[in-house]
């Protein structure tokens, strides 16, 4: 089997999961169950990433050892990955001796090479992002961007790496590799900024500032930058096993340039190590509209949302509302309009009727196909081509139209079922009725067999309900799982449960509201309303 090794970013113990989080961690797991299913030999990483200035002050403030802290904050992201059902094979914490050896031998190979040397910087620096800054990086009008946060200027000594030795090479690399980032715009993204010279890359922090860092191998008054450290857990995890080069790095948009798109190929390249074979960015998710921010109450709660909604409800909708590489926005109003629409009444209403009729019209076991007409070769071949769009789509990441083909094969198996009407067919007691009957019955089932089968990346959970009441063994590999047969013929039906239970779409108070409307029914409107969106931690706007 082809090995395949995949990873998301580590995420800074720095503060709880949020969307943005379990949207990637989704999105790793979809293509990682993807490529299993088409017989990868996967392995699936993820972590955190626990040192840096920013963890060390948080523990401080909270007057705990800075160990304590992280071991807490891990536990989160951990738990996450169970929470959201991943399939990673690995969880990697860079406080762990692993990591810390393999982090230590880079830099003392680079070191040895003469590619790090010791040299006094003076200029600003960003605690919010734990980096030096340059002239570049100020606006024109003399202010910093808000994203660095407080700026000061110091002066101390430090250990650089020769990062702009390399530039010409990486420059050369991407122009060469038009799979190395994707989507194209954000490889355009990272020529342009690699259009001005490279400054080398300060890679050490002194104790006497930051005491949280794995020492250097060569100064031990020095820790090491915190981006050296937590870009070197790709490699680290899987040292030694084979795996190396990555496959696909999953991160976001704001991480490409300059840590993984510069600093990390770099750094490789130095280290005579492959560089990865693709940098997959994504974009980010706002918040009704709103930038995303726990201070302002314009968040999602990733816990209360799936004990709410199920967490494949929330899988899907991540998967099928982000276009990779583009920014997306989470509001109930959408969230509820995919659930009613495309969850509840395309695939629960199938699963529903087809286990329904054939209880009601063969006893609970599907019949075989006794005739071979248009509807039938209609749906056959929507099938077929169905598969090849969607296999095609998985290998270049465009799992919102997976889902989007997947579901209008979904409606055409409804629309088979009210064009051959088994409830009329079964008064029909003719010859050629009860065989349409039959076959109408097996064609649905086999249909919606497959539609799950192809679906188990996304909704795991879901498509295994569905296989299951349809007397199907867990996935594998896809193989001939994806070939219209007769498997079903004389299986057994089982009940499952209602998979999607239909809510009432939200009333919008502001929206809603009429003068003339009762204060009763006005009140009743709005509590209703945050009643709906109680996983949504968003704060009442008042509306005159």
């Amino acid at each position: 089997m082809k090995s395949f090794y995949l990873t998301t970013a580590i995420d800074y113990v720095n503060g709880s999961p949020h969307l943005g989080h379990v949207y990637e961690k989704v999105l790793g797991d979809v293509i990682a169950r993807s490529r299993r299913m088409m017989g990868a030999d996967v392995y699936f990483l993820t972590g955190t990433d626990e040192h840096g200035q920013k963890i060390q002050q948080s523990a401080r403030a909270k007057a705990v050892p800075t160990q304590e802290f992280v071991d807490s904050i891990a536990q989160e992201f951990v738990a996450l990955t169970k929470l959201l059902n991943l399939s990673n094979d690995d969880f990697i914490r860079t406080t762990e001796s692993r990591h810390k050896q393999v982090v230590c031998d880079l830099l003392q190979k680079l070191y040895d090479k003469g590619e790090i040397y010791r040299a006094e910087y003076q200029g600003f620096y960003s605690t919010r992002q734990e980096q030096f800054l340059q002239k570049k990086d100020r606006l024109s009008s003399g202010h910093w961007p808000e994203t660095f946060g407080d700026v000061t200027e110091i002066t101390e000594s430090n250990y650089f790496f020769k990062l702009g030795n390399y530039q010409d090479w990486l420059i050369k690399h991407i122009e060469m590799h038009e799979d190395f980032v994707f989507p194209a715009h954000s490889r355009k993204l990272l020529l342009e900024f690699l259009s001005e010279p490279l400054n080398d890359l300060c890679i050490s922090r002194p104790c006497e500032r930051l005491e949280w860092g794995i020492p250097l191998p060569f100064d031990e008054n020095y820790v090491t930058y915190v981006w050296f450290d937590a870009l070197t857990n790709y490699y680290s995890a899987v040292a030694g096993k084979g795996r190396w080069p990555a496959d696909c790095h999953i991160i976001g948009k704001d991480i490409l340039a300059p840590p993984h798109g510069i600093y990390w190929p770099i750094i490789l390249q130095a280290c005579e190590l492959e560089v990865p074979r693709t940098l997959l960015v994504h974009g980010w998710w706002s918040i009704n509209g709103a930038k995303m921010s726990k201070s302002t109450g314009n968040y999602v709660d990733p816990v209360d949302f799936c004990s709410k909604w199920s967490v494949d409800s929330m899988r899907y909708f991540l998967i099928r509302e982000m276009v990779i590489g583009q920014d997306s926005d989470f509001s109930m109003e959408q969230f509820l309009k995919r659930y009613n629409g495309e969850l509840a009444n395309d695939l629960g209403n199938l699963v529903n009727r087809t286990l329904n009729m054939t209880q009601r019209y063969a006893g609970g076991v599907v019949p075989l196909a006794d005739s071979d007409e248009d509807p039938e070769k209609t749906i056959r071949a929507l099938w077929v081509q169905t598969c090849d769009e969607v296999m095609k789509l998985i290998e270049n990441f465009q799992f919102h139209t997976v889902l989007e083909k997947i579901f209008f094969f979904v409606k055409a198996i409804n629309r088979y079922a009210e064009l051959r009407a088994p409830w009329k067919l079964a008064k029909d007691t003719s010859s050629k009725g009860q065989a349409l009957l039959c076959t109408s019955l097996a064609t649905t089932a086999e249909a919606l067999r497959l539609a799950a089968t192809l679906l188990w990346p996304v909704m795991p959970t879901v498509a295994d309900k569905i296989r299951a009441c349809l007397g199907q063994p867990a996935l594998a590999r896809w193989e001939s799982e994806l070939n219209w047969t007769n498997r079903l013929d004389g299986v057994k039906l089982t009940s499952v449960e209602i998979l999607f239970p239909k809510t009432q779409p939200v009333p919008v108070p502001w929206k809603s509201f009429q003068p003339t409307w009762p204060r009763m029914q006005i009140q009743r409107c709005c509590a209703n309303f945050w009643s709906s969106v109680s996983c949504l931690r968003v704060k009442p706007v008042v509306r005159g």
